[in-house]
């Protein structure tokens, strides 16, 4: 009886585990719609003053991307039961992760070096929301580094199976999901100037 019970229980934590992401990920996207859009209506003041984004970033999108790739064939050599190259594609999405991260940082010492700063007298509206924005992404790509470093750690003490991967698969749909919003903002910040 006790064992039956604690099947159904993690059986119903299996059946919620992927809408309770979609619902922290829903909420998120609201988050950066509404600073996304206060960027908009703030992009029209007198004191509003413009410039490009730094070279860094256009790196980070790029590793960013390709990590989204790598994660996807992890998740493809999970189903096929080959534990060696999933192996190699998850730890290549960590190794891309970490390279978007060092990048993003990098990106801000661009914008330190050309005197644009998140806040005081030197800080422009534009760079204060581009510091904010991307700080806030930057946090949640923080977290899926933890949630890729959960999933590596299940993966080698063979939690995950061609049949058992829910895990992964969570783990990769956080993942696409901060890669999408970067790509997003990425291309707002480059479009909306």
């Amino acid at each position: 009886m006790e064992n039956s019970l604690k099947q159904e229980l993690k059986q119903a934590k299996r059946k919620s585990a992927k809408p309770m992401l979609w619902v922290s990920m829903i909420s998120m996207t609201m988050l950066f719609a509404g600073l996304t859009s206060a960027y908009v209506v703030s992009k029209n003041r007198i004191d509003w003053v413009s410039f490009d984004l730094p070279n860094a970033f256009y790196i980070s999108t790029l590793l960013i991307v390709v990590s989204s790739i790598t994660f996807m064939l992890a998740k493809f050599f999970i189903k096929k039961n080959n534990r060696q190259l999933t192996t190699v594609f998850l730890v290549s999405t960590l190794f891309l992760g970490v390279g978007f991260m060092f990048f993003q940082l990098e990106g801000f010492n661009e914008l330190l070096n050309a005197n644009l700063f998140f806040t005081g007298e030197q800080s422009t509206v534009k760079s204060s929301f581009i510091y904010g924005i991307t700080g806030a992404h930057l946090a949640h790509v923080l977290a899926g580094i933890m949630v890729l470093l959960v999933v590596l750690y299940n993966h080698i003490t063979k939690k995950y199976t061609s049949s058992n991967y829910l895990g992964l698969e969570l783990g990769a749909i956080f993942w696409h999901f901060v890669d999408i919003l970067w790509v997003y903002l990425f291309l707002f910040f480059y479009f909306i100037r």
